[in-house]
């Protein structure tokens, strides 16, 4: 064999082996990938600290920095802020550091840190970076951040209809109503209006219905993959909301939103310019005025509209201070086919605009886009409840959603979830539309960006659609610049997992229970075992992989573990799914006891083997009498019972080769249980000795070696081992109710021990309900300094070991059932 062929081969393997490193490195990243959009925060830490651990060595920088930025997200979402700053440092100095979103974000984790000087520096210099990358998108024809920027999911596909109600001016912003569309419309400039203002302006902005959406024509289709289909069909005509009075013509002044070129200027009010225009034509609509209207939003009923106009009441316009028409909102009632008593509502101002409103399902929250002052950046996101018989004052909806930039056109579907637009986030380029999940609607989970083909590198906005995507409608000017309705079509399903709530219960009362533990198992290699405790209201949310067999075992101190199946296999749809999943207490064998249930035994020669022992009190270890105390054969489940006298002690025969259980109980205490095991057979006569220890209400029992570090609260490891000594107790005593105390030492302010000293208790508690131990069973109380267990007292020397005595954790029983 020739050496050119040798070192051929030699090249060849060496390849192989550096494209097989490649793909598992690739094959990881879209796995850890996939795991954070599903928002499967701790499996996808796992599994980007795995690909920095294992396959760091495979990992281009690029690659590095980007698996660092996405643990940091990770990690803040988690809210665990030291380890999401280390991250976000580490990718921001692998890269160039030219992100402007990451480095928004290390701002956020900074300030939430408590590092606000950092925070600040951080926040400077994401705005300079904004700054560039305007620049660089007018430079090059706003080409966009490309698909990764995006966050585009491969696996969700839409079909894009470009409707034939789009005209040469500018269509957008629609809202469902009844089995139409309501949307902003406004004509090109005619011969009796004169357009000014960039983007070659508009006229009119007026509210225009499609009566039967279901109906509308489609000039052409942008298929799944990208490619355009033409469809051959007639225009359908629209006409303006009312028909009963008519508007007198005046000025013009402020012009539609043709495009949100450069981004929103707030000066100009939400996007609509302040500048007058030339006399107007007519309309005939009872909510169209010479100003202009929308975007609109409806209850479910349809007997009531809130819709954006400018500042104009009873025919008279008011402007600002600096002289500027802003917009409003406004409500008005359905009345005998028209729209009657339009009237503003109460936060409204003319100092600032209101405007973009949408209603949650039940009518009781409005979300809406305002540049009040207090926002984060130029517009921000505000909502207002409903509440007697009036519209309260506005909430704005926080960072997670707002940020510098403008936040606008919010809309919220039936299940709650919230989609808006922005162009302070990382995106497409432009407007993006963004999806947050809400809770009791204004608590933010978590943002992502929908990603192509509803993003593009133009502005995209005013999405509205139904509880699970599956189609809807949105605003783009991605064609000629102009403002055009859009329908879209999922053709897909909207996730590769399915979300999945389990509710624990007990099958004999029906009561939720908390702190169960659920196992879960999937079939298949490589996949790893998962742990999850149920919440207050016994359930527990997890996302599982498609086409996939599951098993989930629980278990709970007290209670039978339970075992069931699921199958993702052959699902029709991607719903949401829900089990009820019961457990049972065991079930007690009441053994059969002897004719006579008191038996005196004393001492004598040891010719049979016999188990002895003393029943004290675990308090002060003081002898208990009237001890009903069982020994259980497990050979014959035969029973004899002893009641111990002043001195506590029992005696039993026993036969070898058979175990034993001993049960001790009695009025005001636990019961406590011990397992003998057996002796061998055919052995001399033993006698074995179990002294038993028992629990009664107000006993405190010490944990030993549960101790802090001075001004700490995390607990230690030699803590937790100590503490799964409490696990076992209370696994032992099923009905017992314990108070968790928590001291410190002398040093240091009393307010600020006695706060430290609770914040101990409740680590404790945590780590016990960490172990399937429910928190109803689990009180804390904090007693700071004020029981010392030495005379280390103030300005009192002492070791830094006699100090470390107070620093101590305690349990207090207070009941037993």
């Amino acid at each position: 064999m020739s050496k050119n062929l040798i070192s051929w081969i030699v090249g060849v393997g060496m390849w192989l082996s550096s494209l097989t490193a490649w793909a598992q490195v690739d094959s990881l990243l879209r796995q850890a990938d996939r795991l954070l959009n599903y928002k499967a925060y701790g499996r996808a830490i796992d599994a980007y600290t795995q690909l920095l651990t294992d396959q760091g060595a495979q990992l281009s920088p690029a690659q590095k920095s980007t698996v660092q930025g996405r643990l940091a997200y990770a990690y803040q979402q988690v809210g665990d802020g030291p380890k999401a700053e280390r991250y976000y440092r580490e990718a921001l100095n692998s890269s160039t550091g030219d992100d402007p979103q990451q480095t928004l974000q290390y701002a956020q984790t900074l300030a939430g840190n408590g590092k606000f000087q950092e925070s600040q520096q951080q926040y400077e210099r994401y705005l300079k970076l904004k700054e560039k990358m305007q620049e660089r998108r007018a430079d090059a024809g706003a080409v966009g951040l490309g698909a990764q920027a995006g966050g585009r999911n491969e696996s969700i596909r839409y079909r894009l209809e470009f409707l034939d109600l789009n005209s040469s001016g500018e269509e957008f912003s629609p809202a469902f109503y009844q089995d139409g569309l309501v949307y902003v419309s406004g004509t090109k400039g005619g011969s009796t209006i004169e357009t000014s203002g960039k983007g070659g302006g508009s006229g009119y902005l007026d509210l225009f219905y499609v009566p039967n959406r279901n109906g509308l024509k489609i000039a052409s289709i942008i298929n799944a993959d990208g490619s355009t289909s033409k469809v051959e069909n007639q225009r359908v005509r629209t006409g303006g909301v009312g028909r009963d009075h008519y508007t007198p013509g005046t000025a013009n002044d402020s012009r539609i939103v043709t495009g949100f070129e450069g981004g929103v200027n707030i000066a100009q009010g939400l996007g609509y310019d302040v500048r007058p225009v030339s006399p107007s034509q007519r309309f005939s609509k009872t909510l169209n005025t010479k100003y202009h209207e929308g975007p609109a939003t409806f209850t479910r009923d349809g007997s009531r509209i809130y819709f954006t106009r400018n500042n104009y009441n009873d025919g008279r316009s008011r402007k600002s201070a600096e002289g500027v028409n802003k917009l409003k909102l406004y409500t008005a009632r359905q009345q005998n086919g028209a729209w009657a008593d339009i009237e503003e509502l109460s936060f409204n101002s003319d100092e600032y605009s209101v405007g973009h409103p949408t209603l949650s399902r039940d009518g009781q929250l409005l979300y809406f886009a305002s540049d009040m002052p207090g926002g984060s950046g130029g517009t921000d996101l505000y909502a207002s409840r409903y509440q007697n018989g009036q519209w309260g004052k506005p909430v704005n909806l926080g960072p997670t959603i707002n940020t510098k930039g403008n936040e606008l056109f919010p809309f919220v579907d039936d299940a709650g979830n919230l989609y808006f637009s922005s162009d302070g986030r990382r995106g497409r380029g432009g407007l993006d539309i963004f999806y947050a999940t809400l809770t009791n609607g204004s608590n933010v989970q978590a943002v992502e960006a929908l990603g192509e083909p509803i993003n593009s590198p133009q502005d995209d906005f005013g999405l509205i659609t139904d509880a699970n995507r599956q189609g809807g409608y949105f605003s783009s000017n991605r064609r000629a610049g102009n403002d055009d309705i859009y329908r879209f079509v999922r053709e897909s399903s909207l996730f590769e997992c399915r979300d999945l709530t389990i509710r624990l219960y007990d099958t004999e009362t029906d009561q939720a229970l908390d702190s169960v533990s659920v196992l879960v198992k999937a079939r298949g290699e490589g996949r790893a075992d998962q742990t999850l405790i149920t919440d207050a209201g016994g359930f527990v949310r997890l996302c599982l992989e498609a086409n996939n067999d599951f098993m989930f075992q629980a278990s709970r101190d007290g209670y039978v573990t339970s075992t069931i199946g699921f199958s993702s296999r052959d699902l029709a749809d991607d719903q949401p799914s829900r089990i009820e999943m019961g457990i049972t207490k065991p079930t007690v064998i009441m053994d059969t006891i002897a004719a006579n249930p008191v038996n005196k035994y004393t001492a004598g020669p040891l010719t049979r083997s016999r188990v002895r022992g003393m029943v004290v009190s675990e308090r002060d270890r003081r002898p208990l009498e009237g001890v009903t105390v069982r020994l259980r054969n497990e050979c014959d489940r035969s029973q004899r019972e002893y009641v111990t006298g002043a001195d506590g002690r029992y005696l039993f025969d026993i036969v070898e080769g058979c175990d034993y259980t001993l049960i001790a109980s009695k009025a005001a205490f636990g019961t406590n249980t011990n397992r003998i095991r057996r002796l061998p057979k055919k052995t001399k006569p033993k006698e074995v000795s179990a002294d038993l220890r028992m629990l009664s209400v107000g006993d405190v029992v010490t944990i030993d070696n549960i101790y802090y570090d001075f001004g700490g609260v995390s607990l230690r490891a030699d803590a937790t081992r100590e503490l799964e000594k409490l696990v076992a107790t209370m696994r032992k005593y099923p009905s017992l109710i314990i108070e968790i105390r928590s001291h410190t030492d002398s040093r240091g302010e009393a307010a600020r021990n006695q706060v430290l000293s609770e914040q101990r208790a409740k680590a404790v508690a945590n780590y016990l309900a960490s172990k399937g131990i429910s928190r109803r069973r689990i009180t804390t109380l904090g007693m700071g300094e004020t029981q010392l267990v030495n005379n280390c007292t103030d300005e009192v020397i002492c070791t830094e070991a006699e100090h470390q005595r107070n620093r101590r954790t305690e349990f207090r029983v207070v009941e037993i059932k």
